[in-house]
């Protein structure tokens, strides 16, 4: 009996197909993670519960998805990874089918669970793959593509879900999601290569990443500074129906602005990376929160004005990924697969945290102090940045 032959590397050509492939994928589970934000309020209207309570959507979300992800990508490490890939978006589409057609919260909170199960997979897998395809000298490009997904989720994903819980209910953007799911499957089974070499991640190799004290706290910036970012970006909307009086269209037109900056911003990510280095890059963006947050929810603009500070401030938050990234794969380059689990799941705490976070404070200040205690959470990345502690 024949063994069969070993896998070969992918052209440049298959390469990068199958970047903007994953690119697509992380398209569809960014959109399903942040979609909440832009339907929160007809979402609320629908199940008769508060905009604060809505929000526990995205909390649920991001605490299952940070707890099950690097788990998931251990305990899968030798599966094929368009495999595991292929098996993400299928229980990510299940997930959101189950939400669409739900009745209550506690029904739409457990498709959020499986949700997130599914984009567990996905995002890692996706980002271990694509720095597999490619040399180290693109590496940093190669990331930029992959999670340009996530960044043009911001852009097209969040403000087009937001319309359509306007215009046409909030299941219709949970409806959407699981056709870019399917479309994402076919797209990975057809056009994927399979037998792609990674680092296999094991629970050893999660373990190891735990109880190093410099990886675990490299990798709690991701934590920190997304939970900064949605302290604010979680209520966004309810904020701007109160200040502005903005109604569907208004708000769908901030959402978009918000994500035309995330989409500059990756690339401006990669540029000052390659010219600053990840460190001195990351420094700069958490000095630039520590100014905007307090200003987009205590100083009381005119609209255009806010408008520009909201597309800066995004461009400022979604630069991150790329230097963060890029820091960790040089920390532990033999713990590539799990160092980017953790990282997702990383952004998934800050989420769920900055959202609780932010419920809290809307529920006990308004809307004024949001800014001020995103900021607090960003000094506090900035902080994680000073650790030089090796082990």
């Amino acid at each position: 009996m024949q063994s069969a032959p070993p896998p070969t590397s992918p052209s440049a050509a298959a390469a990068n197909t199958a970047l903007w492939l994953l690119a697509l994928a992380n398209f569809a589970v960014g959109m399903g993670a942040f979609v909440v934000i832009g339907i929160l309020t007809p979402l609320a209207a629908d199940l008769g519960i508060a905009k604060a309570q809505a929000g526990s959507l995205l909390t649920v979300y991001a605490v299952v998805y940070a707890l099950s992800s690097p788990l998931l990508v251990a305990v899968t490490g030798r599966v094929d990874r368009s495999t595991a890939l292929v098996g993400g978006l299928a229980t990510f589409s299940a997930g959101a089918l189950t939400a669409a057609v739900s009745g209550s919260l506690q029904a739409v909170l457990a498709a959020r669970c499986v949700m997130a199960l599914g984009a567990g997979i996905v995002t890692p897998v996706a980002a271990s793959v694509g720095v597999a395809l490619v040399g180290a000298e693109a590496r940093g490009r190669a990331l930029a593509v992959v999670f340009g997904g996530l960044t043009l989720a911001q852009a097209l994903g969040v403000p087009l879900g937001a319309w359509l819980g306007y215009a046409y209910g909030w299941r219709t953007a949970f409806g959407v999601l699981v056709v870019l799911g399917v479309l994402s499957i076919v797209a990975c089974v057809t056009r994927l290569p399979r037998g792609i070499k990674v680092p296999v991640a094991t629970l050893a190799s999660l373990a190891g990443v735990l109880t190093s004290l410099r990886q675990s706290v490299a990798v709690s910036f991701t934590a920190l500074f997304i939970g900064a970012l949605y302290v604010v970006y979680t209520f966004l909307a309810p904020l701007l129906e109160s200040r502005y009086q903005l109604g569907r269209d208004g708000v769908t037109v901030m959402l978009a602005i918000f994500g035309a900056g995330a989409v500059v911003g990756n690339s401006v990510g990669g540029l000052l990376t390659d010219r600053m280095g990840p460190r001195q890059t990351l420094f700069m963006l958490c000095t630039a929160q520590l100014v905007l947050l307090p200003a987009l929810t205590m100083v009381t603009m005119p609209m255009a004005v806010f408008a520009a500070v909201v597309a800066l401030w995004s461009i400022c938050s979604w630069s991150f990924m790329v230097p963060q990234q890029t820091r960790l794969a040089l920390l532990a380059p033999e713990r590539v697969p799990v160092l980017f689990a953790l990282n997702a799941a990383a952004i998934y705490v800050g989420g769920s945290m900055g959202s609780a976070l932010g419920g809290v404070t809307l529920q006990a200040s308004g809307f004024e102090l949001l800014g001020p205690v995103g900021a607090g959470l960003a000094l506090l990345a900035f902080g994680s940045l000073l650790w030089r502690r090796t082990g």
